[in-house]
């Protein structure tokens, strides 16, 4: 079931935040999630991997709730889940497809590439993988 939601929309300034977060735990795998309403990203939530793994990671369970209580509480959707992979591949792994638990919820991957780091956006719904639009706007 791929969401009603088919692609998602991000100010430089939120993709920016989450790249920086992505940056600062190399060479661990970063995690957080998006929250929005509709398809626009409005909130970045940096979340602890508490597996402190290059190849895995696990968002630490009450950071995560606390998060997702204060969605709940301002009216936010949760939009999409990120995570890095800091050696790639730049998109889901087979441990992602076997641990993902969200349907309907957006999976945001960063990797690098020869320039830098690149983020891509999937659906990912009972093992299917579908590439996802993401763009982010200019101005605030």
């Amino acid at each position: 079931m791929v969401s009603a939601l088919s692609n998602l929309l991000m100010s430089q300034s939120l993709y920016k935040q989450m790249l920086e977060h992505v940056q600062s735990t190399v060479p661990e795998e970063a995690c957080g999630l998006v929250a929005g309403t509709d398809n626009l990203a409005t909130k970045v939530y940096c979340v602890s991997n508490e597996l402190h793994s290059p190849t895995r990671f696990r968002m630490d369970s009450g950071e995560q709730i606390r998060i997702i209580l204060e969605m709940e509480r301002q009216g936010l959707d949760f939009l999409a889940i990120y995570h890095s992979h800091p050696k790639g591949p730049g998109h889901p792994s087979a441990t992602d497809l076997a641990e993902f638990a969200y349907p309907g919820v957006m999976t945001l991957i960063w990797f690098p590439n020869a320039t830098g780091w690149e983020c891509r956006a999937y659906w990912i719904d009972d093992g299917a993988v579908t590439e996802a639009d993401f763009q982010q706007y200019e101005f605030e």
